[in-house]
């Protein structure tokens, strides 16, 4: 592990040493200059302060080595309501089966409620080798106090490798209190996710407001702990393949809870823009917000959603969730059509999954253009008017052909 020593001994002006730092990290007190846990490792303080005063130093990691033959399989935490299963559980099965298979790792999950029947008899059609229900009374709202017991149950009698949960607000809720309970680490809001022999777990998540992609990985510590957004890996596949289900219990002081649900208030029905599957995306390309109306049309002459990017709902233009990327919403839609959108990391971390990008813009030099599988450069308020006009005529001839005689059809 590398870390820097500061040699006060060496210095001649310690009050202006923490004019070194950009971070703040160096401090400077009754002449005793010290590194916080502020510092960054940009190491500016070792090129640019002064000779010999801040050293570079790597120490041996001296921690035990984690016994990984003890720890085998990956396990998915299964978020249900109501015997409804969460589609970002289904999600990581299916990933769980891909990283499974390439390091020879059994794929377990954990469910929890009041009534499971219906809810284990659907996970045993994805080829799920093992079930592990926790049914009571006491698992029928979401509660944190009982749910966290019953996945730190689920981990200390299977001992897996991997843990997944979806990054839903449950799942964000009750994935690090039970990593801590683990005493495990937890990469939050993963994007990617690998997998070596060893099933050291290659975990990639945006980082610095999603400037950089950080590649993480936890060789010396097990359960490796992650949460995975909604609409980033494709549904598990049915399966031939039967695995077991097995029942588990808790002593009735874990089921305690110190939260009372009152009521639940269902949300309202509607298509989501993560369920859309055409959405026409908005960026600040569009200039004013009177604008916003041509683009609604084209969403609904195409059967779909608008949705923007981050700057529009800091306007107060559009709602925030109708925003997509890092801080809003994953989509994977068949057809999303961006317009004015020039293509930030933390946008295109949220829809690069959809089937096919379409992308508008007047600068040859927008990284959208990189994401994007058809790039039109061109004003988007030439081209949409075109394309409205298109959809309509097409919309027209589709009907004047349905009213003709059958013999007329072609």
């Amino acid at each position: 592990m590398k870390t820097i020593v500061v040699h006060n001994e060496l210095i001649t002006d310690p009050a202006g040493m923490p004019k070194l730092c950009p971070f703040g990290a160096i401090v400077e007190s009754g002449g005793d200059v010290q590194i916080t846990s502020g510092c960054r490792m940009c190491l500016l303080c070792v090129k640019k302060g002064p000779h010999g005063v801040f050293e570079l130093q790597e120490t041996i990691d001296n921690r035990e080595l984690v016994d990984k033959s003890c720890w085998k399989g990956i396990l998915v935490y299964v978020e249900q309501h109501g015997n409804h299963i969460h589609p970002v559980s289904l999600e990581m099965v299916g990933k769980a089966h891909e990283l499974g298979a390439k390091c020879g790792q059994p794929v377990f999950v954990m469910v929890a409620g009041d009534a499971l029947t219906l809810v284990t008899g659907e996970l045993l059609t994805y080829g799920i080798d093992r079930v592990l229900a926790y049914e009571d009374p006491a698992f029928a709202d979401f509660r944190i106090e009982p749910y966290t017991a019953a996945l730190e149950d689920a981990i200390g009698h299977l001992h897996p490798a991997v843990v997944l949960v979806g990054g839903t607000n449950n799942g964000r809720t009750l994935a690090p209190r039970t990593a801590a309970r683990v005493h495990t680490g937890l990469t939050a809001d993963c994007t990617v996710l690998d997998i070596q022999q060893q099933a050291d777990l290659d975990q990639i998540r945006p980082a610095f407001g999603g400037n950089i992609m950080a590649h993480i990985r936890t060789p010396n510590h097990r359960p490796q702990f992650a949460t995975v957004r909604y609409k980033i890996f494709d549904t598990a596949c049915k399966s031939d393949k039967r695995g077991t289900v097995e029942s588990r219990t808790l002593p009735p002081e874990k089921l305690v809870s110190a939260i009372r649900v009152l009521s639940q208030i269902p949300k309202g029905a509607g298509i989501f823009i993560e369920d859309a599957q055409v959405i026409v995306a908005i960026g600040k390309g569009i200039g004013k917000e009177s604008a916003i109306g041509l683009f609604e049309r084209l969403a609904v002459a195409l059967g779909g959603q608008i949705a923007c990017t981050r700057p529009l709902v800091e306007n107060g233009w559009m709602d925030p969730r109708k925003q997509i990327g890092l801080s809003g919403r994953t989509v994977k839609p068949k057809l999303i059509i961006t317009c004015g959108v020039s293509g930030s990391v933390q946008f295109s971390a949220g829809m690069k999954s959809s089937d096919r990008i379409i992308a508008i813009n007047t600068d040859t030099d927008a990284p959208i253009f990189k994401t994007a599988h058809i790039g039109i450069v061109g004003d988007i308020f030439d081209i949409v008017p075109a394309l409205l006009e298109r959809i309509a005529s097409d919309s027209q001839r589709g009907a004047t052909s349905a009213n003709a005689s059958p013999m007329g059809r072609s």
